[in-house]
């Protein structure tokens, strides 16, 4: 009786390790959850920093002109009524050796139909 329980014992251990170990809902997917979460985090972190940034971005241009025009003169290309433009355009140069017939970098346009 002695020796039966002690190989239902041993079978039963061998069967729950087997579980633990080698089953799709063992330490393996414990492992790969684990490395999942750590890289989430790391996702996570990234975009609470862009949303900081981002928050910081609205509460500047919310509380004043200062970000607006900055914004209007790098993206739109914006002048204030104060100041001048002055566009400087390169000078149009025969190109060295040509026979001056046109100006360097000018591009001759055919009609095509």
């Amino acid at each position: 009786m002695l020796k039966t329980f002690a190989g239902l014992l041993l079978t039963l251990t061998v069967l729950l390790q087997y579980r633990l170990w080698l089953s799709d809902d063992g330490v393996g997917e414990v492992m790969r959850l684990r490395s999942a979460i750590v890289q989430q985090q790391a996702t996570n972190g990234e975009l609470q920093r862009r949303n900081a940034q981002m928050a910081a971005e609205v509460a500047d241009l919310k509380s004043g002109m200062t970000a607006i025009e900055e914004r209007a003169r790098s993206e739109l290309g914006m002048v204030a009524n104060s100041e001048t433009f002055y566009q400087v355009v390169p000078r149009m140069t025969p190109a060295p050796g040509a026979s001056g017939a046109q100006p360097a970098g000018a591009r001759t346009r055919t009609a095509q139909r």
